[in-house]
This record gives C-alpha cells, structure tokens and sequence, in this order.
C-alpha cells in the first residue's frame, strides 16, 4: 500500500478534536457548492472512519473520512466514478492523501425496504457485473493503493499474520496451533483458486445490504481489496444468513450463491468449487482487513473490535460457509 506523509495521519487525535473537525468542516464546505443551512453532525463514529451530515439549500451531503489503513478508500471511489459510473456511488469531492470523501444523499439503502431473498439475489448479480466489467484494472486500482490480495498473494500475508505478536496473543496457543497447522493446506486451496481461470477483481469484502443503495448503487470501499473475485461471497451470505435465520449451507443461501456465479463463465461445479474456496480464504482478507482498519485508529478501541484479526483468522478452522 502506498505511504502518504504523515502530516496527513490524525496520530495524537481523533475525530471529536477540534482542529481535526475544523480543517474538515471549511474542506466540506468549500466543495458542497452550496450554503450549508444547518450544523454539521456526526453520524457514524468508528475507530477507523466517521460520517458527517451536511445539510445545504441543494440537499445534504455526506463527508467520510477514513484512518490511514482505509484511506485508498478516497482515490478507489474517485476512479471507480470513472469506470463505473452507474453502479457506483460517486463522489463529489475527494482528498485521497487524507482520505476523504464527500458525496451528495443518495436515498434510502436497501436494508432500509426490508429487502427479499430475491433482493439479495439482484445485489449479487449486480455487484458480479461490476466485478466483471473491472478485472482488466486490477494493476491500475493496486496502483490506487487498493491491498493486492489476490490468491498467490494470500498465503505469505497469512504467514505476517501468524508472526504479528498482537495477532498471537489474541489467538492463544490453542488457536494459534490450529491455524498454523492449517497454513500448508491453505496454500494449496490458494494455488488452486489462482489456477481457475477467473480474473482478479475489486473483492468488497463487506458487502451486504447496507452497503447498497435501494437505487443499485454500491459504496463504501474500506475493507475492499484487489483479489478473487468469489471471496466476495463470504461476507455477503454470512449477512444474508444473519437477516434470514440460516443456518451455513441452507437451500437459501445456494440460491444466492447460484445467482451470483450464474454470470461467470465455466463449468458450474467448478465454479462452485471455486466459490467455496474462496470462501475459505477471504477469511484470511477479513483478518487483514481488520487490521488496517485498526492500525493508528482514531477512537480506543473495545477488546471485541481490537481482537478482530484474530478471530477471523481462527474461522480457518471453522466449516465451509457455503
């Protein structure tokens, strides 16, 4: 990932200080193009990002700024507005050095309709044509600063994991034997997902329906990674089976999995095979994920939020999703 200067990390603050909240508040309004007629209010505050509500006379806007893990977010959704543009949430400003976006309402999300199982389905598809249209720019958007964690990448990133002291202390020994014991066969799933013909593309790697809008359009890229592009399926069908009551391996979830793969070229048992795979080692993407999100973090963290990489990590051990 690219280094920016450090002038442009938030160390020594977080995102209640004034000065921080300052310099934000005359960069949004410099760029709303239009008279803010209310306070500016926070929203969402997490460790790794806050949201700002904007209020103007052409309607309101939305700010989010990103720590220094995330901030690739920033430059992503800037040249995705480009590649993309009908799928995609588009900025109206960014500062991809520090991070920040600034986009106009977009309406409701489509968690917000209550969404069907059919819902779902179309979220699916979508976001697989989306990935389809972008695999030719996996360089340009690891260029972006976008984590390349593409399948021959992912079993050295799961050996810095393993030697990360902090991510060893949260696991224990128990669990730490039991993923290290793993790792071998781990790169073999990886050495098999590279070799199935499927391009690398832009992995959301937190996609559910509250990172959709009810309209089709998708947004927030923090935890994205250039990767396989099945990996995507992990988050998105553990959200559904949340939203459904369903147990892993449900009729239900197949659905939504056949949806999604009905897209993609191939054979559709190894197609399966593939998505159950990548299932498997997008657990490793979340752990890292995690990590960035939690490295030089604006708020202190919570013992569930801050032992994050280790508990993904230890879902290797755990049963196929799907």
């Amino acid at each position: 990932m690219r280094e920016v200067s450090s002038e442009s990390t938030i160390d020594g603050n977080d995102w209640h200080d004034p000065v921080w909240r300052a310099g934000a508040e005359a960069w949004i309004v410099e760029r709303v193009g239009s008279p803010v007629t209310g306070p500016i209010d926070q929203t969402r505050v997490r460790p790794w990002s806050v949201s700002l509500r904007v209020p103007t006379a052409q309607g309101v806007y939305w700010f989010k700024a990103n720590t220094f893990g995330c901030r690739y977010e920033a430059a992503l959704a800037s040249a995705l507005s480009g590649w993309a543009p009908s799928a995609v949430l588009v900025p109206v400003a960014v500062d991809a050095e520090r991070g920040w976006l600034l986009t106009a309402d977009a309406g409701p999300i489509l968690r917000e309709s209550s969404p069907t199982l059919s819902a779902w389905e179309g979220l699916l598809e979508s976001y697989a044509d989306l990935q389809r249209s972008l695999s030719a720019r996996a360089d340009e958007m690891v260029a972006l600063g976008v984590p390349d964690q593409r399948p021959a990448a992912l079993p050295g990133l799961l050996t810095s994991l393993l030697d990360d002291p902090a991510v060893r202390a949260d696991l224990g020994e128990s669990r730490l034997a039991a993923v290290g014991a793993v790792a071998p066969e781990f790169a073999s799933w990886c050495a098999e997902l590279a070799a199935d013909g499927l391009a690398a593309s832009l992995q959301h790697d937190d996609l559910h329906d509250g990172n959709v809008f009810a309209g089709g359009r998708f947004f927030d890229w923090g935890d994205a990674s250039v990767a396989h592009p099945f990996g995507t399926l992990l988050v998105t069908l553990s959200s559904a089976g949340y939203a459904f009551d369903l147990k892993p391996g449900a009729p239900e979830l197949l659905r939504l999995r056949d949806a999604y793969l009905s897209g993609w070229p191939g054979d559709p048992a190894a197609l399966r095979r593939s998505a159950t795979l990548a299932c498997r080692v997008t657990r490793v993407s979340r752990a890292l994920s995690w990590r960035r999100a939690l490295h030089r973090s604006a708020l202190p963290l919570d013992d569930d939020i801050r032992t994050a990489p280790a508990e993904w990590l230890a879902e290797l051990t755990e049963p196929d999703v799907v």
